[in-house]
């Protein structure tokens, strides 16, 4: 890519008329509902395999199922993520976001109804499609429609940074879901298409994690409201128009210019991904090892209305506990959001007053290589003081426990998510206009989906095995068996990513072109 000649100045910002305000809230909605859609699997990935499979937690089907429902979809995203990108430089910025947002939002939609555990991972590899591409059009959209260098460094990590308030409403939505799902609309497949696409059974018509999946619908909403009024990418429109478009192509990325580039941005994308997928993520599996929870847990099963039929009264026990374990780690799912929205407007503030890149990373990078891993190391051997709750409950948002625990939970997605935001920031400026969708979505969609989230797949692989040698190791429960995992995929993926970032190329000082 070529940089600015020497002396010249950056062009002045731009003001921030009605339709640039559409823009950015487009794309802050967009960012917000990537997260709140692929947050959602951890959330509901107990309940539904235990409705839809039978498998119990800690089982090697159960397990089985957690690392496809992880890894399958984000394969399938990067696979037509990545033609996304290409689409992105060759069709536009404006219609590729728009229908990307209508695929992941109406496919989180019809995964409510699923019959079996297919279709569900059907719907979530079509849902994972629509985030990979949307991230991409989104970020090339932004960067392209503010040429001022610190305007655009502001406006990207604002923007991205309602991805955290996304991962945090999913957490509140499951939260209501679980609170209100007796009061819910029954969700039944209607006896005119149960034929082919099959039934739910009247137990299972008010099940919280189907109402969490089926509100992913809502950022389809404002967007066919909003869609009229957004123009098109200004400077890709222009080259468009004048015919000085150049056709994008896979190979330029690996061009002497940009070879390194593209490798150890795919490489560091996949370590910031790994340790979302393969530690934080997992924090919903670990949670219900926790001794507080374990105790509480066996007070609201105490608590449940029972069935005078003992093999009834077992189950409905179970469903108790597991409701609660549910309910908990979707309040130390918020927690760790909040943490992620600091990491990301940190960056944000950062971005504008630490020139170089590579030291703007090491400021989330350096203590998140400590941190990380001491965290999901030590998660179930603390012990886990109760400090206060922030009770939410009076504006449904449940309750926020500060804890031992959540603190750590708290640092972690500070360090981990805030990384995501300078990867938008990062990106759009290392790949020249007609190349910037296509090397984005390289990087996001091969290094960050396909590669990054096969750790959650690895994690779930230790686990597995830590949870079936238990009689031989001295006994590993599944939330122990998860924890010892997570803490070392912590410790490896980002040990990888911080030697990686000394070969992190400086983008051009001055714009972008």
């Amino acid at each position: 890519m070529s940089s600015s000649p020497a002396g010249l100045l950056p062009p002045p910002p731009v003001p921030m008329d009605m339709t640039r305000w559409l823009i950015c809230t487009m794309a802050a909605i967009g960012f917000a509902f990537d997260i709140y859609e692929l947050l959602m699997l951890p959330l509901i990935v107990r309940p539904a395999l235990l409705e839809l499979t039978g498998a119990q937690p800690g089982s090697k089907e159960f397990l089985q199922w957690v690392g496809i429902l992880f890894y399958v979809p984000a394969f399938a995203g990067g696979a037509f993520g990545l033609l996304g990108g290409y689409l992105t430089d060759r069709l536009g910025r404006r219609s590729v976001l728009t229908w990307s947002i209508l695929l992941y939002a109406g496919s989180a939609f019809l995964a409510g109804f699923s019959t079996n555990i297919w279709m569900l991972l059907f719907f979530r590899c079509t849902m994972f499609v629509g985030v990979c591409v949307e991230f991409v059009a989104a970020v090339a959209w932004l960067a392209e429609l503010f040429p001022n260098p610190t305007q655009r460094e502001s406006v990207l990590g604002y923007t991205q940074a309602f991805s955290s308030i996304g991962g945090l409403l999913v957490a509140v939505m499951n939260g209501l879901a679980i609170r209100f799902a007796p009061e819910l609309p029954a969700i039944f497949i209607p006896e005119i298409v149960s034929g082919f696409w099959g039934t739910i059974e009247p137990a299972h018509h008010h099940e919280a994690w189907r109402y969490t999946l089926m509100s992913g619908l809502i950022p389809a909403i404002p967007l066919i409201i909003i869609r009229p009024f957004l123009p098109e990418s200004p400077a890709w429109k222009e080259k468009a128009s004048s015919g000085t478009l150049r056709r994008p192509s896979i190979a330029q990325l690996f061009s002497p210019q940009l070879r390194k580039t593209t490798i150890v941005t795919t490489l560091m994308f996949a370590m910031s991904y790994g340790a979302a997928f393969g530690a934080i993520q997992q924090i919903p599996q670990i949670v219900p090892g926790l001794a507080d929870v374990k105790e509480k847990a066996i007070a609201a099963a105490e608590k449940a209305k029972l069935p005078p039929d003992p093999e009834l009264a077992k189950k409905a026990k179970m469903g108790a506990m597991r409701q609660y374990e549910q309910k908990i780690a979707s309040e130390y799912t918020k927690v760790q959001e909040i943490g992620g929205l600091v990491g990301r407007f940190l960056l944000a503030l950062l971005a504008v007053r630490i020139l170089s890149r590579r030291k703007l990373l090491w400021c989330l990078q350096i203590p998140g290589m400590i941190v990380l891993p001491a965290v999901f190391a030590l998660f179930l051997q603390v012990e886990n003081r109760t400090y206060f709750e922030i009770d939410l409950n009076s504006i449904y948002l449940g309750v926020l426990p500060i804890t031992t625990v959540s603190l750590g939970v708290f640092i972690a997605g500070l360090f981990v998510v805030g990384q995501f935001s300078f990867w938008g920031n990062y990106l759009p400026r290392v790949y020249p206009l007609h190349l910037r969708g296509t090397g984005e979505s390289f990087a996001a969609n091969i290094g960050g989906r396909m590669i990054g989230t096969s750790f959650a797949l690895v994690t779930t692989t230790i686990a597995g095995f830590l949870t079936a040698s238990a009689g031989a190791a001295g006994g590993f429960s599944p939330p122990m068996a998860f924890s010892i995992a997570a803490a070392s995929v912590a410790g490896f993926v980002t040990l990888v990513g911080f030697a990686l970032s000394f070969f992190l190329p400086e983008p051009s000082a001055t714009d972008m072109d």
